[in-house]
């Protein structure tokens, strides 16, 4: 089959605040998968995504800064090139499947892998469409327990905001606006993501994980992984495995959030047992 996407394409599709960057510095160690500089392309959110497009001129610029940095004592000619076309690539127009396709242009035979935790949005229609456009895909989605991960991204948009009041400080008001907004609640429905999904892709394609038993047993999970994308068993340094990476200390979680979500919270789990799935325990 003659396809327009990379052959062997890896997708994390998120979910946010639930463990893809911790996945992202694992597997980037793997010889059989190719990470591009930028860890978050968000091509199918742009394509296939409701709301405004995530790469804007604006963000595709400043990004493109972490890529461009030369250092005359430290860099070497060889990498600082490469680094170089990579990024003229990505700043390049139009943005279509050979704009993507060219990011991964030195995967070779290797998975080109793509985590973007915006690709959770894509449609149902998108999703089929992605499918047909590569010879291999694998898309992976991790779950966290909802009120956790809704703490979790609540911090985490607070830290960026930076409007200097102490977190503890925050209350309903603030919860809301920062969470309910369509663009931020989207990530929380994990059903309606399931959903797509399993509507748009074969079921031999997706791996849905729960953050919890990823954490509980990380060594475990990256062999399924392995098993998932028939790549060969990797020696991963065991500090790496037990790494915890963009955590977030958002101190005790006080009763008012858990009432807050805690209708929606339920709502979601029974979505997704009726999609077949069972909970962990702790949810």
């Amino acid at each position: 089959m003659k396809t327009v996407l990379p052959d062997k394409l890896f997708l994390g599709a998120g979910a946010m605040k639930a463990g893809t960057t911790w996945m992202y510095r694992v597997f980037r160690s793997h010889p059989e998968i190719y990470f591009p500089p930028e860890k978050e392309l968000h091509y199918f959110a742009h394509r296939y995504a409701h709301g405004p497009s995530p790469l804007g001129p604006g963000h595709r610029l400043s990004r493109a800064i972490a890529h461009t940095r030369i250092d005359p004592e430290n860099s070497q000619l060889v990498g600082v090139r490469s680094r170089l076309l990579w990024t003229a690539d990505y700043l390049s127009d139009p943005i279509d499947d050979a704009w993507y396709s060219r990011l991964f242009r030195a995967a070779g035979s290797r998975w080109s892998a793509d985590f973007s935790n915006l690709t959770c949005q894509v449609s149902e229609a998108g999703w089929r469409e992605i499918r047909s456009k590569t010879g291999n895909l694998k898309v992976s989605f991790v779950m966290r327990e909802p009120i956790d991960r809704l703490w979790s991204q609540m911090r985490f948009k607070h830290q960026l905001a930076g409007d200097g009041r102490p977190f503890d400080e925050l209350g309903p008001r603030d919860a809301e606006a920062m969470l309910r907004p369509e663009g931020e609640w989207r990530h929380a429905e994990y059903g309606a993501i399931v959903r797509r999904m399993k509507a748009g892709l074969d079921p031999a394609d997706v791996k849905l994980v729960f953050y919890e038993e990823m954490q509980a047993d990380p060594a475990g999970f990256v062999r399924d992984m392995e098993r998932f994308l028939g790549i060969a068993h990797h020696n991963y340094p065991a500090d790496l495995l037990g790494q915890r990476v963009n955590e977030t200390r958002a101190g005790k979680m006080p009763g008012w959030f858990v009432d807050m979500f805690a209708k929606d919270a339920k709502r979601i789990g029974t979505e997704l047992r009726d999609a077949g799935m069972t909970l962990p325990k702790s949810w």
